[in-house]
């Protein structure tokens, strides 16, 4: 099992949810690691006289860096993991894969359930892929099943960077970037503006 904190300064909310409550890019430039994580949790500092405090980001089964170019595979995984007070879930996994000529990254976990500034989320299972070929750019997909918010089921369309406000910020199901470079994606994102940064099952593929 694989559990890193790591300390930071300052707290950016991808341009706080700006252009149209998120107007992400839908290419992305060459990614440098291929790596995968199960939950990635951004927790900001308190701000006191003018000062933002470091904050802290939380990794649950995250398999590392694999430089773009080398071959080899990583692996992490836990029975279950949580960030307290804040999300869990059980059957974390997460693996990357680099050949000659293409790297490939997956990340899953099942019982998701998450808690931030009221809102609520759970999900039966999480999972996203990432795929980099050269000469062919990259490519990715998501899987939720059995997703709920504040209690209401949620459909999900399976369409790249579906967005849903929720109290305070917004969920993005299937956050893609792609391009020559590689692709990311982000099975389930969580941003509640100046609470928390949270993303379920992100999977990234730099292409060789």
């Amino acid at each position: 099992m694989r559990h890193t904190v790591i300390t930071y300064r300052g707290f950016v909310i991808l341009a706080l949810l700006g252009a149209g409550l998120l107007g992400l890019p839908s290419t992305v430039a060459a990614q440098t690691d291929t790596q995968a994580k199960a939950v990635q949790a951004t927790v900001p500092g308190a701000t006191v006289l003018g000062i933002t405090l470091p904050g802290t980001t939380t990794v649950l089964a995250g398999t590392g860096a694999l430089p773009r170019g080398s071959t080899g595979a990583l692996e992490a995984s836990s029975v279950a993991d949580s960030v307290p007070s804040l999300v869990s879930g059980d059957s974390l996994h997460a693996t990357v894969i680099g050949l000659p000529d293409e790297a490939s990254s997956e990340a899953s976990l099942g019982s998701l359930g998450l808690s931030v500034a009221g809102n609520t989320i759970s999900a039966e299972f999480i999972m996203a892929r990432a795929l980099a070929v050269t000469g062919a750019g990259g490519s990715g997909n998501s899987e939720i099943d059995g997703l709920s918010i504040n209690g209401v089921s949620v459909p999900v369309t399976g369409d790249p960077n579906q967005t849903i406000p929720i109290a305070g910020g917004a969920v993005i199901l299937n956050e893609q970037q792609t391009g020559a470079g590689g692709a990311v994606v982000k099975a389930l994102h969580v941003i509640v503006t100046g609470v928390a940064d949270v993303v379920v099952a992100s999977a990234t593929a730099a292409t060789p």
